[in-house]
């Protein structure tokens, strides 16, 4: 083993270590254990970010370490600061509510953690079996999480759900990796790549290995018809769950995917690219006109994601439609674009929700957002922007995701999806408006005066203008993903 493979999986081995730290000292820390653990668990998350970057890749290499099992390329340098940011946020927006219900324990960070782990090891993995051990290591620490309010029915019966669908998923993903390794005769993404490439392997066998491939990955994204699990987690779960499951699993479910069906399978593109057509169709449909019908704001968001997801869907088709290397760099660049914006949207909805929510009140119905802006007119304005954002609403960031996955399907040909696209997004905007709409123009319901630390309404407010500013300048985005995918391209 080369010692410069542990340089290149440094913010890994630290985040090991650290985390490990943290539940020792909670171990120890009696009655001081969720402040420190906190602060320790915030302090890790930070630093990783940090070891992330300062490994970052001259341009044009792409280091692969551990005999393989490991890529330390732009893109993966990316996204790792990427769910680092939103692990983050996550933890300064809980922190209020886990200890106004007595959640705040060491559990609670020290999965946090391996979760954030398990996400790392996918965003960088170059293999089908690192892929799968960050999978698997990320989600069997969500089903924890979700359950974690074990007096509550409603988060068992969630996590219970959660569990059984998304082990199915994970049967269905590992399946598919092991038709391709019989028919390819190895785990490495890029040999897998060399060797469907050849010609040689029969194409029965290796279409039939990708249809389960793609149903789970599917699942993890959320898309129908793999979507049944994300109403009711969403819902069920404690409100910071949900607010982790909506953000950072996002960014490693969108490296799953491009590692596998970019990295793996480019040379069945033509088989996955159909596939993601229907899927994206049908999850702009249903995510849409379902969640016109909700009256609880955390299953409108859930089906919201469906909707969001199909978009980001829309895109990696549109990059796989062959019609050349400038179209598939920025569609693919679209879709880590589309992405990282929706995380950033996700996290300002559900942070706004958190804001509001106290012992015994979750807030999580659209009539405890009566006349917010009578009572708190900043926070009024984040949330509208959020629902903007996720409308596509101009200057927001939401507006030029949306713009830039249209742009790429009419450059492939795809005018009559982007219609399609387009029309659902109509549809969106009725749900999304709605929102604002109560809070400005309904009469205020709930008088209670909103508490929340200092930081959590400093981060809030960051997060809003972040959504504005990346509206009016989403350059500064857009390059460190198109740098990222010319990354990812050049080593395919």
């Amino acid at each position: 083993m080369n010692p410069a493979d542990f340089g290149a999986a440094s913010a890994e081995i630290f985040l090991l270590c650290a985390a490990c730290l943290v539940l020792l000292v909670d171990l120890f820390a009696g009655a001081r254990s969720p402040r420190l653990t906190y602060a320790l668990s915030l302090a890790t998350v930070v630093l990783t970010a940090f070891s992330a970057l300062s490994h970052n890749p001259p341009a044009g290499s792409v280091p692969i370490a551990f005999s393989g099992l490991f890529i330390g390329d732009a893109l993966s340098v990316s996204l790792k600061v990427f769910a680092c940011v939103a692990m983050a946020v996550c933890l300064v927006y809980s922190r209020s509510y886990l200890r106004q219900r007595g959640l705040d324990r060491g559990e609670y960070f020290v999965l946090m953690l391996f979760a954030l782990l398990g996400m790392l090891v996918q965003i960088s993995a170059n293999s089908f079996l690192t892929i799968y051990l960050g999978l698997e290591l990320m989600s069997l620490c969500l089903y924890a999480l979700v359950a974690i309010h074990r007096d509550s029915a409603r988060a068992t019966e969630a996590a219970m759900k959660y569990f059984v669908l998304g082990a199915l998923a994970s049967g269905l993903l590992l399946y598919g990796m092991s038709m391709l390794y019989g028919a390819t005769g190895s785990l490495q993404i890029d040999q897998v790549a060399s060797a469907i490439a050849s010609g040689k392997i029969d194409r029965t066998v290796l279409v039939f290995g990708l249809v389960f491939v793609v149903a789970g990955l599917s699942f993890k994204m959320g898309v129908v018809p793999f979507h049944m699990w994300v109403p009711d987690v969403y819902q069920g779960a404690p409100n910071a769950m949900t607010l982790l499951i909506g953000s950072a699993p996002k960014i490693a479910a969108f490296a799953m995917a491009i590692r596998l069906l970019v990295g793996a399978l480019p040379a069945l593109a033509e088989h996955w690219q159909q596939m993601l057509l229907l899927m994206a169709w049908a999850s702009l449909a249903v995510g849409n006109l379902a969640a016109i019908a909700q009256t609880n704001l955390k299953r409108m968001l859930a089906y919201s994601t469906i909707a969001q997801m199909g978009f980001v869907l829309l895109a990696l088709l549109a990059g796989g439609s062959g019609a050349g290397a400038c179209c598939a760099r920025d569609a693919y660049s679209a879709a880590m674009f589309y992405t990282i914006a929706y995380v950033l949207l996700s996290l300002g909805a559900f942070g706004v929700m958190l804001l509001l929510s106290r012992r015994g009140f979750e807030a999580e119905m659209l009539d405890d957002y009566r006349g917010l802006n009578q009572r708190h007119p900043w926070h009024a304005f984040v949330m509208l922007l959020m629902m903007f954002a996720l409308a596509g609403i101009p200057p927001t960031v939401g507006f030029h995701s949306k713009l830039a996955v249209l742009q790429s399907l009419v450059q492939v040909g795809h005018l009559w999806t982007a219609v399609f696209a387009m029309l659902m997004s109509v549809v969106g905007a009725f749900y999304y408006l709605r929102v604002v709409k109560i809070m400005y123009f309904d009469a205020a319901v709930d008088t209670a005066a909103i508490e929340a630390p200092l930081d959590m309404r400093l981060v809030l407010g960051l997060n809003g203008v972040l959504v504005l500013a990346l509206g009016v300048a989403p350059a500064l985005l857009m390059d460190v993903c198109a740098s990222a995918i010319d990354a990812l391209l050049k080593g395919v």
